[in-house]
């Protein structure tokens, strides 16, 4: 997915500033999809410049104007074809998991302390989804439309990072297995 796709599925959901993507991507969309406020204003300008985004300026008092954008329709257009294209099966690409394939048994405990690191930044990920689906969505079965969508993607998140922890546990439990055989 391109970062285009993701600022127009934000804004397919409610137009606003480069400032309000930018903090949509801090709370919400970032957790699947990172960028920077310096790559949404330079991808706001290039979805303009294709048509796909306009915008309406806004006049501040003492402060610069503002640009509130919106999805067009050539940009409504463009996401339904993105839509409907079917999506490549995701890469995995893990430095974590290269660094257990290279582990020798002298360098068992570093890789089980980096891996206690991942489990817990992941433990710590999973509580913060856990929070969102708590305090934002306390009645799934009635959710529809975006609030729906939302959710079943948070609960994706909430998938993979038990799944991660499991991993977690797993693989410190053989290491730690072969290092006790070993000492």
């Amino acid at each position: 997915m391109a970062l285009e796709h993701a600022i127009m599925v934000s804004l397919s959901e409610r137009p606003g500033t480069g400032y309000e993507l930018g903090r949509q991507f801090d709370r919400s969309i970032g957790h699947f999809w990172s960028a920077t406020h310096q790559q949404i204003y330079r991808t706001l300008r290039k979805l303009h410049a294709d048509g796909l985004v306009s915008y309406e300026p806004v006049v501040q008092e003492g402060r610069p104007d503002k640009k509130v954008y919106t999805l067009s329709d050539a940009g409504r257009e463009a996401l339904r074809d993105w839509v409907a294209t079917p999506t490549p099966i995701q890469k995995l690409r893990d430095d974590l998991g290269l660094k257990i394939r290279a582990a020798q048994i002298e360098d068992l405990p570093e890789v089980i302390t980096e891996l206690h690191r991942h489990r817990d930044l992941h433990v710590a990920r999973l509580d913060l989804y856990r929070g969102f689906e708590k305090d934002d969505y306390p009645d799934p079965d009635r959710l529809t439309g975006r609030r729906l969508h939302q959710y079943l993607v948070l609960r994706g998140g909430v998938r993979i990072e038990e799944g991660f922890i499991d991993w977690c546990d797993e693989v410190l439990t053989a290491l730690q297995r072969e290092l006790d055989e070993n000492s």
